[in-house]
């Protein structure tokens, strides 16, 4: 581990060389506040202790503690790449029909397509996307070809720097890219990527079994990369695969780096930082090793909280943790089995990852548990009043929100699917939205308490057998009053025909709207 984990005082002074602590104060009260997202990946509504999970997550907590706490709010889908799409772009990935993306595929946003990053970097920001990406790389003119520079990526989209896990850290390719190159690439053992069929010459899951440290499915069995086999298969590029155990303290240094250059141009800065856990492979650091008595899951949660922790410090340190939004959340709900046999579901001992929801309608689910996720903000510098708040909002409002934060006159057509919260984000007893669409493998809708899930002739019957959720797709109608029914198991549709009509007709106008 870098031993700028170990050093905080250290690290502080060194940062706050570059300008004194009454400077910053006095710089940082006259300008924009600074916006921090730390998007989780697979982390449930009930994970957090904050949220009545039994892991202890103390930094986590504390943020909600000194901000407010949302106990309705929704990642914009129940899969990460639509709502890391949704969330950019202020518009629902089911306008471009995308779906988890593999490592070959293109980025979705188109590079004349507005989005956040753009927004913030036209209003003075400095601009960074630290993590997780997911959301395609190169031009879909051909595979990509990862030995150079690529055509598109996270820096044509606003993003001033880039450093990223390119797709998920269970397929490959297993490295790092910053600004659109891959990091540490020896060019005499150039990178190949393949979805198809094996390439290379590293061990196989499906056949060196002895050679992977977990267990994994068919789909997570190809080339073994740290011990651990993973979607795909991959050739060469040795000297640029990172190591699981230290990818987000990695991506934290980086992340640190970053906030100093903005410190150093006395800009306020946007950075979206996406963590990987507890996304599979479930591989923490060993000073998070068996700590949670949950296994690697709720080792890793531990591991996230960490980070959590130490990025808020720097904050501290340098004197800019006042005026920095810090919005805490998650892509989606858990998940369990995910391809790697890692005893989570055993291992719980109690906890329940999906809080006071339907236990069985997590991740890839139409049902609740799949997109109410843990959902935090802290801004002392502007919050009005904290808390707990239950006010209904989805991800896909940042965008708009921030608009009116920074007097932004969006174009028309720009972040269409956007509703401007940002009263219910700085004061807990504000309202947000009344109608929200949720996306999974169909369409819901809330309204208020109400909410209608359309048919769905496709049941994707391997999310039930191979991840062990009830994907809550059916080929009839599905309506539920969350007031008395927050585990969505007393049917209603046939009893309300005219509330079913009218939420039919919601989904309707948001499909058709341009």
């Amino acid at each position: 581990m870098n031993n700028r984990f170990k050093t905080g005082a250290l690290c502080a002074a060194i940062a706050l060389s570059f300008v004194s602590g009454q400077a910053l104060s006095e710089q940082y009260e006259a300008s924009n506040p600074n916006i921090l997202i730390l998007y989780a990946d697979d982390l449930g509504y009930g994970d957090p202790s904050s949220y009545g999970g039994k892991i202890d997550t103390p930094n986590i907590d504390a943020l909600a503690e000194s901000g407010i706490r949302f106990t309705d709010a929704h990642s914009p889908a129940a899969t990460c790449t639509p709502s890391r799409y949704s969330l950019m772009t202020g518009e629902h990935a089911f306008r471009i029909n995308t779906d988890i993306l593999e490592g070959n595929d293109p980025l979705i946003i188109r590079p004349d397509q507005p989005t956040i990053a753009k927004m913030m970097l036209e209003e003075g920001y400095k601009t960074a996307y630290v993590g997780k990406w997911h959301l395609g790389i190169g031009d879909g003119k051909g595979d990509v070809d990862w030995n150079q520079p690529f055509t598109r990526g996270a820096n044509d989209v606003g993003f001033e720097y880039s450093f990223l896990l390119p797709v998920t850290n269970d397929r490959v390719p297993t490295v790092f890219t910053e600004n659109d190159v891959v990091l540490g690439l020896d060019p005499n053992d150039p990178i190949y990527v393949n979805y198809d069929e094996p390439i290379g010459d590293r061990p196989n899951g499906m056949i060196d079994r002895d050679s992977m440290r977990q267990k994994a499915d068919l789909q997570h069995s190809g080339s073994v990369i740290n011990g651990i086999s993973r979607i795909g298969w991959q050739q060469g590029g040795v000297s640029a695969e990172f190591v699981d155990e230290e990818v987000s303290f990695e991506f934290a240094k980086k992340a640190y780096d970053f906030i100093d250059s903005s410190l150093a141009e006395e800009k306020p800065f946007f950075l979206f930082f996406g963590f990987t856990e507890p996304h599979v492979p479930r591989v923490p650091h060993a000073m998070f090793e068996g700590k949670s008595g949950q296994g690697p899951r709720g080792d890793s949660i531990l591991q996230l909280d960490y980070v959590t922790g130490q990025i808020i410090q720097e904050l501290k340190d340098r004197d800019i943790y006042d005026n920095t939004i810090i919005i805490f959340t998650s892509d989606n709900g858990p998940v369990l089995n995910d391809g790697y046999l890692d005893g989570a579901p055993r291992l719980l001992n109690g906890h329940t990852p999906w809080g006071e929801l339907y236990g069985y309608g997590g991740k890839y689910s139409a049902y609740e548990a799949s997109t109410r996720v843990p959902t935090i903000i802290s801004y002392p510098n502007g919050i009005k009043k904290g808390g707990e708040s239950d006010a209904l909002f989805s991800h896909i409002d940042f965008y708009r929100s921030f608009a009116n934060l920074l007097s932004v006159d969006l174009e028309d057509g720009e972040a269409i699917d956007s509703q401007d919260v940002l009263d219910a984000l700085l004061d807990s007893s504000m309202p947000a939205r009344k109608q929200m669409i949720q996306e999974s493998f169909t369409l819901s809708v809330r309204d208020g308490n109400w909410k209608y899930v359309q048919p769905q002739v496709n049941n994707n019957i391997w999310i039930e057998q191979d991840k062990h959720i009830d994907s809550g797709l059916f080929p009839h109608p599905q309506l539920f009053n969350l007031k008395v029914d927050l585990q969505e198991q007393n049917n209603l549709a046939s009893e309300k025909p005219e509330r079913v009509k009218k939420m039919q007709a919601m989904i309707d106008k948001v499909v058709a709207r341009k």
